[in-house]
């Protein structure tokens, strides 16, 4: 079996993906993206780290390292196309890739996998490595939502499928049948934190997170952690549903004790 090569921006994921690897007797690589992936969580594993625009030395190491599987892991934040400075390898993927460099994220990573299958890589969604960290159908924890906030995450779907198909974001809040917030590029958590300014009277709001409808799936699934659960609470929200099947949960375990203690629910739904 030929080693696993990641490339890995933020949080734990990179790091679960490749101990998953690892633990059924795959070497892995990790090519970590600099300003994004966390020492912590590379250290364990063979890994070096690059500019997210050093497309030639990724490649590079990759080859070096045996790697033609790789997994695409890990929230980054998308730089200006303008502040970009690519070597030589990542001038002609640019060029590759084309218009679909101003398009959204969606847009940008379904060209992205293209050109790399293009380039003989194997793309491997997260999830066919972790499988433990997709999101359950059903309810999770010991508080489940009443029928307004099964109306509201109704409403919230419905949100979702036009902003997804628009490739603008994955998630909003919605509180008694209002939008409060849409997530664009500033991600969930930055959209929570100005949900307490724009709160109604009344019962609180709940947290809807779907994949964008035909979202390229290998890479950029919704993804949910302890963090969210968190600014959820500190939010005022009464829950968070989240597409089963379709959705990653960086550490199931802990979510749901920190649901449980906060007294929100989690609900895994079907759009």
């Amino acid at each position: 079996m030929t080693p696993l090569g990641i490339i890995a921006g933020g949080g734990p994921l990179p790091g679960q993906v490749a101990q998953a690897a690892r633990s059924s007797g795959r070497e892995v690589f990790i090519a970590g993206l600099e300003g994004f992936a966390e020492p912590a969580v590379l250290a364990p594993f063979p890994h070096k780290y690059f500019r997210m625009d050093a497309i030639g030395a990724i490649r590079q190491a990759l080859r070096e390292h045996d790697c033609t599987d790789l997994v695409i892991i890990g929230p980054v934040k998308r730089p200006s196309i303008f502040s970009l400075r690519p070597d030589a390898e990542g001038v002609r993927l640019l060029a590759k890739v084309g218009k679909a460099a101003f398009l959204g994220d969606d847009g940008l990573m379904s060209a992205v996998l293209r050109v790399l299958e293009e380039e003989g890589y194997k793309l491997l969604g997260a999830h066919e490595v972790l499988t433990d960290a997709l999101a359950p159908e059903g309810l999770l924890t010991k508080i489940a939502p009443d029928a307004q906030a099964m109306a509201d995450i109704a409403r919230g779907m419905e949100v979702l499928r036009v902003i997804g198909a628009a490739d603008i974001g994955q998630a909003c809040v919605v509180q008694q049948g209002i939008v409060l917030a849409v997530e664009a590029v500033e991600g969930t958590d930055a959209m929570l934190a100005r949900i307490a300014a724009v709160t109604r009277p009344g019962p609180g709001g709940v947290l809807v997170k779907l994949a964008k409808p035909g979202q390229e799936r290998r890479a950029d699934l919704p993804t949910l952690g302890s963090a969210t659960i968190q600014n959820a609470c500190a939010a005022g929200l009464r829950g968070i549903a989240f597409e089963a099947g379709g959705s990653l949960l960086t550490n199931k375990t802990a979510m749901i004790e920190a649901a449980d203690a906060g007294g929100i629910f989690l609900l895994g739904v079907h759009p």
